[in-house]
Order: structure tokens, then C-alpha cells, then sequence
């Protein structure tokens, strides 16, 4: 006789294992409950009669001999991966695992549970609760670096930025006292941004910027979900600004600010108005900065508003405004960017000329547009793009305006160049 031997019942099988060196008795095999069993037996016949009643029995009394072999093996290695998997100690259910998955799946349509999984994690399931004013508070503070200079290097954003977005977000906050962040809906924003119904649209498009930079800020954080979806609200949406009037000033206007002021301050606004410089930039300025390249003034990458070095060309007329007071080293205007505007403002109030937001590099862009026709050029000299001289300084002046504004001088100056760029 040859072995093994298989005696099969249906779809019930045993197998009967001869004698051998090692194993002097017969051996019966077969699957129950997952497992595989074992019987052994010193007569063959003893082992066939109890394979054939094992193999009826298994057939009669256990469904898995109904399966095909490959669905025996599925539901094999599905009990034994349960069986690992033993949260808290505790066994799960093969049906409980199944009908658990089947109920999931009936809710997510054509989503997959693992997707849904992720999606959770990623919202409550990490969320922190955090109150709206603590949760400003600790934004305010962990950028409090980014406006302070390190070892005398240029500030990362300007302290009057980080001003701005102190004062707009805790504006922000107050409008939701008691309110943790996780809890804030469309609805709040909305209701935020109608609060500010009476400010400029622009001021209303940096407060939805400030406000959408703090909450991808706490989505990091996890005080709010990835996916919050807040900026979706209606009040989050930008609105178009249409571009206002450029103000500038006017030759008589910009005569009479050189001739009252003081030297400091007339330094500034002679580089202002004549060089076109930003006043951040003019208030960065350093002496070595204007007589370093000659005929220029060198705004370097460290002090420029784009970070970008620019060279720009002094006019006759600057030239004589600054000879004056030419010193090789210090900053042409000490006293910082807060008290010139406090000076320029009371000399403005003094001669009773009306404030015009940016007034002197509105009036260098508009003129030496108009002098020259070139965007190019005068882009270049402002540190800006061709694109937005052409669509705030086009027509705003004509060359004989442009002319009288480049040549305003010191009482008593003939220069016979004085209207070179």
C-alpha cells in the first residue's frame, strides 16, 4: 500500500501517513478550525475507520469543507491575521470584522475605508483645542523674531508689517472671545469681515490675507484640521481694488518742502523725489550708499524692498540738494522712518499742502515717466515692474511738468545739465 493515503468525504479530506523509521504507527492529518490535528494509531485499520468518521464529521458539521481551496486558504489567513491582531488583548470575530467592514463600506460609496481612515486622522482625530486668543497670541510671538534685526542685518518683514498684523489679529481674536479655533465656521469669518464694512477694500483683502496666513498657521499646529475649508466663506472671498488716483506732488509743492525743511529731512525727501527711492529705503540709506558708485546711489539687496540690488542716477539737481550736506559715512536720515514721517507731516501741515500717501516716489515715477516715455527705464531707476509704471503713471503729467520738477534747484544753482536722469 502506498502512502500518504487521502480518504475524502465530499469535500472533507484526511490523510493517513504510513509507518516510518521515525514514526513506527500510523499518522491521520486534517484541518479543523483552522488548525491542522494530528492522531496516531499502531493498526491501519484502527487509523482508516477513524479517518473515514473524521472526514464525515467534518463534512457534515463544519461549512469551511464547502469553500474551494482558495477560498479555505482566504479564510485561513484572515482568522490567523486576527488572531494576531489583538487590540487590548481582546480576540475580534472573523463575521464581526466582516460585518464591521460591509457597514463601513455601505456609508462611503464608491470611497475606500483606508481613504476615509486618512481623512480622519487628519481632521478630529489630531485636532488640539485651542482658543482663538491664546492661539493668536502664540502666532504674534512665534514671528516676533522676523522683525527684530540679528547682529545689525535687515529684518526679515518690516516692524510696521508685523505691526499691522499684531494689531489686525487680535482685532481678529476679540471678535471670537471664548472661542476655540477648531470651532470656528464660515459663518465666523463672514461675520468677521462684515465688521470692517466701512474700511477701504484693500484694507479688507490684507486682513483676509493676515487671517488666512494665521489659520494655515494653526492648521500646522493641528489646532485646526488640514481640510477645514474656512477660507471657502463667502467674506474670505478677495475683492477686486480698482486702482485710485496716484497722488503726487506738485513742483511749486515739492520747491517749497526743500527749501523749508531741515538738513536730515531734506536730504531724505530730495533723494525721495529725485532718485525715486521707497522712504524704507531712503531711511536705510547710508552716505557710503550715495557716493560709493559714482553718479549713482547704490541700493543694495540688503536694503531694497524687492531685495534686489539697483543702481540709480543722480540728477544735477540732487546733486546740488545733497552737496551741502555730503558726508562719507552715517545714515542720511537718523532718526528712523516713524519720526520722519512725524516731520514731514508737520512741514506739510506748515505750508498747508494736502498729504498725498507716497506723494514724492508717485511724483519721481509720474515725472520721470512722462520726461523719458521709457517704462523700462523709469521701472528700473524705481525698483519696480514696467508693468505697473505703464498702469499707475501713463498720462499723469506732461514733459513740461516733468521738466519744472527735475529742475527745481537751491536758490542761486545754474547747472546746465540739470535735466539729465
Amino acid at each position: 500500500m502506498r502512502f500518504p493515503k487521502i480518504i475524502r468525504f465530499r469535500k472533507a479530506e484526511v490523510t493517513i501517513y504510513g509507518k516510518t523509521k521515525n514514526y513506527p504507527f500510523y499518522r491521520i492529518a486534517y484541518r479543523a478550525d483552522g488548525k491542522r490535528q494530528m492522531k496516531n494509531f499502531g493498526k491501519y485499520s484502527d487509523a482508516l475507520k477513524e479517518a473515514e468518521e473524521i472526514a464525515k464529521k467534518l463534512a457534515e458539521a463544519h461549512p469551511i469543507v464547502a469553500l474551494s481551496a482558495a477560498q479555505a486558504r482566504d479564510a485561513i489567513t484572515a482568522l490567523q491575521m486576527l488572531d494576531a491582531y489583538r487590540p487590548a488583548g481582546v480576540r475580534i470575530a472573523l463575521a464581526t470584522a466582516v460585518s464591521e467592514f460591509i457597514e463601513a463600506s455601505k456609508k462611503l460609496g464608491n470611497r475606500k475605508l483606508r481613504e476615509a481612515v486618512d481623512g480622519f486622522l487628519q481632521t478630529s482625530a489630531v485636532v488640539k483645542i485651542k482658543n482663538v486668543t491664546e492661539a493668536v497670541e502664540e502666532f504674534i510671538s512665534s514671528r516676533k523674531h522676523l522683525s527684530e534685526s540679528q547682529d545689525g542685518k535687515r529684518t526679515q518683514i518690516s516692524p510696521e508689517y508685523a505691526s499691522n498684523i499684531k494689531t489686525w489679529l487680535k482685532d481678529f481674536a476679540a471678535t471670537f472671545i471664548g472661542t476655540a479655533l477648531c470651532d470656528l465656521t464660515k459663518e465666523h469669518l463672514n461675520t468677521y469681515i462684515k465688521k470692517h464694512k466701512d474700511v477701504s477694500a484693500k484694507n479688507r483683502n490684507d486682513r483676509r490675507a493676515t487671517v488666512k496666513m494665521f489659520l494655515a498657521w494653526a492648521a500646522r499646529q493641528d489646532y485646526l484640521p488640514a481640510n477645514h475649508r474656512l477660507l471657502e466663506a463667502d467674506g474670505m472671498t478677495r475683492e477686486v481694488v480698482d486702482a485710485g488716483e496716484t497722488g503726487f506732488y506738485q513742483p511749486e509743492e515739492f520747491h517749497k518742502f526743500l527749501d523749508e525743511s531741515n538738513v536730515h529731512l531734506r536730504a531724505a525727501i530730495a533723494i525721495g523725489g529725485l532718485a525715486g527711492l521707497r522712504i524704507e529705503e531712503v531711511m536705510r540709506l547710508d552716505w557710503t550708499d550715495v557716493w560709493k558708485v559714482e553718479g549713482h546711489i547704490e541700493v543694495t539687496a540688503k536694503k531694497a524692498k524687492t531685495r534686489q540690488r539697483r543702481l540709480v542716477e543722480i540728477c544735477s539737481s540732487l546733486t546740488e540738494w545733497l552737496n551741502p550736506y555730503r558726508k562719507e559715512t552715517g545714515k542720511v536720515y537718523p532718526s528712523g522712518a516713524n519720526y520722519f514721517q512725524e516731520q514731514f507731516a508737520a512741514l506739510r501741515e506748515k505750508l498747508k499742502i494736502s498729504i498725498r500717501r507716497n506723494g514724492l516716489r508717485h511724483a519721481f515715477c509720474t515725472y520721470h515717466f512722462a520726461l523719458h516715455a521709457n517704462e523700462n527705464l523709469t521701472a528700473q531707476q524705481a525698483g519696480n515692474s514696467p508693468t505697473m509704471i505703464h498702469k499707475h503713471y501713463k498720462g499723469l503729467a506732461t514733459k513740461g511738468e516733468a521738466e519744472k520738477w527735475f529742475a527745481v534747484m537751491p536758490e542761486g544753482t545754474k547747472v546746465n545739465d540739470q535735466l539729465k536722469p
